[in-house]
């Protein structure tokens, strides 16, 4: 039997936080939680609460990021789906079994949770990231 698995966040890469807001908070009445930086990312996110999950808006603050990339090649929307595991390493083991292609084959650690990504070439082209909550 699996553990059970449920979305933690959507993640929306944007151009500007503020102009997002304007649907994600106001028109749409998502309620934000906080604006933080993270500057190992070089990003800039908005966490939005929608019942138990969360929707995370974005925003790269260097040209040189990650997401910056990513926003100059594919333009403003989703960016990745994250899973909430119980055991990230049974998780990542039982997709390698399987042939899922991993990004991270060991799990970072970030903000108090273990975080891997699994390639969109395995998921029928949407980025992936599991979380476990570290105790």
């Amino acid at each position: 039997m699996t553990s059970p698995i449920i979305i933690n966040h959507v993640a929306i890469v944007v151009e500007n936080l503020e102009a997002a807001l304007l649907f994600w908070r106001d028109a749409l009445g998502l309620s934000l939680d906080k604006v933080q930086a993270v500057p190992s990312e070089e990003v800039q996110v908005a966490f939005l609460e929608a019942g138990t999950s969360h929707v995370e808006l974005v925003q790269p603050i260097s040209a040189e990021s990650g997401i910056a990339k990513y926003l100059a090649k594919k333009g403003a929307g989703l960016h990745h789906l994250c899973f909430e595991v119980i055991d990230i390493e049974a998780a990542l083991a039982r997709m390698q079994a399987q042939g899922v292609e991993l990004i991270n084959e060991t799990p970072r650690v970030r903000d108090g949770r273990r975080y891997a990504f699994i390639h969109p070439k395995s998921t029928g082209g949407v980025l992936v990231e599991l979380y476990e909550a570290l105790s």
